[in-house]
């Protein structure tokens, strides 16, 4: 071979291996991706609340004497158990209780008084029969017969008289007792001291109708207690009694537990004009569960609506606008494929059609750059 062939071969050889390094360099480089299996398992249709929902005790008083006055007696602090009509407050009231001395004296004055009268007619009604039998006999006059009967009938009224005074102090008594009670408060159910404002000598002062004034006593029934959390207003309608909920609780992160619609408010609330909301009430269905709850925990309560078991699913986080997935080909490059959704949530989506168990997409889908048709790696979790 001449000299000046073997440097034309050499020089080709040269460009060849050059312009392949070149492309090479230039060549697009696949894109990492991450993807998940498609699976099988249960797919649910759920809707939740729009703002924090909150425990709350299934029976809550918030006490205050109905009228005013110095505290004398406290017979609870803070945190105390109390059983129904046990004693919580008592108002200074030794005026009234005066009043209710007098009044049953002059209750005991008036009894001895109808003794007395109802006597003295039974002693006039006695002579009166015998006035009529001596008339009868010709030995008085009936003049002294009519006198008697009218002495008789005249102590007959007394005596009515009197027990209407019993009655009347009777219940001038009972008004005594009505006005201490306005001094006094009793646990109207069983439950907890949750908060008492006043102190021993301050003085007390019931909330007159319009004005916000603190209640002296807040009782609570800690042994039931319930969720409400305010819905939107759109999704309202799907609701009822009975449907199944799993409420997650703030103070117990991670967990969740099974309960049902209570109850669905018949109106919508307006708090913020443009944030309307319907409040639902829901209970545990193992209120031990959760374990030892304060009233005034924050919650959320996720309403299941829907249900669908051993369907094929994708991550919702896959799905693309119109129900389009990229699936890693077996090429090594990504393939647009559209499905058949059903059931959906914000984490899984029911497959009809379209993907089987076993594909895997494309669960990275905000990467520049990924898109059908390209070249793409695996990303390692």
């Amino acid at each position: 071979m001449s000299p000046l062939i073997r440097r034309s071969l050499i020089a080709i050889a040269i460009v060849a291996t050059l312009a392949g390094a070149v492309w090479w360099i230039g060549r697009p480089k696949p894109i990492a991706v991450t993807v998940k299996e498609i699976d099988r398992g249960i797919v649910e249709s759920s809707i939740a609340n729009t703002r924090a929902g909150t425990v709350d005790a299934c029976q809550r008083t918030k006490l205050s004497p109905i009228m005013g006055g110095r505290i004398e007696v406290l017979a609870v602090k803070e945190g105390d158990r109390v059983q129904k009509g046990q004693l919580l407050m008592k108002l200074w009231n030794d005026d009234q209780q005066a009043q209710s001395t007098l009044a049953l004296a002059q209750v005991a004055t008036a009894r001895l008084r109808v003794t007395e009268a109802c006597s003295q007619a039974a002693n006039a009604e006695r002579e009166a029969r015998r006035q009529s039998a001596l008339r009868e006999k010709g030995f008085v006059s009936g003049s002294r017969e009519e006198t008697a009967r009218t002495e008789a009938q005249a102590r007959r009224a007394s005596c009515a008289a009197a027990k209407a005074d019993v009655a009347q102090f009777e219940a001038r008594v009972n008004a005594t007792r009505v006005e201490q009670g306005r001094t006094v408060l009793y646990a109207p159910f069983a439950g907890t001291i949750a908060k008492i404002v006043g102190e021993v000598g301050e003085y007390s002062t019931p909330s007159p109708p319009g004005v916000p004034t603190p209640p002296a006593i807040d009782l609570i029934d800690d042994s039931c207690l319930y969720v409400t959390a305010p819905m939107d207003e759109i999704d309202a309608p799907r609701i009822s009694a009975g449907q199944p909920v799993r409420i997650s609780l703030d103070a117990l992160p991670g967990k969740s537990f099974p309960g049902k619609v209570k109850r669905v408010a018949p109106y919508v609330s307006a708090v913020e004009k443009q944030a309307r909301t319907v409040d639902i009430e829901a209970t545990f269905d193992d209120p031990q569960a959760p374990g030892k709850l304060l009233v005034g925990y924050s919650a959320d309560v996720e309403v299941i609506l829907a249900v669908r078991n051993d369907v094929v699913r994708v991550p919702t986080s896959a799905l693309l606008e119109d129900s389009r997935v990229l699936v890693a080909g077996g090429d090594g490059k990504l393939a647009e494929r559209t499905i058949k959704a059903g059931l959906a949530n914000w984490e899984y989506t029911e497959v009809l059609d379209g993907l089987a168990a076993g594909d895997k997409v494309v669960t990275s889908l905000e990467r520049v750059g990924v898109k059908a048709g390209v070249a793409y790696t695996v990303e390692s979790k």
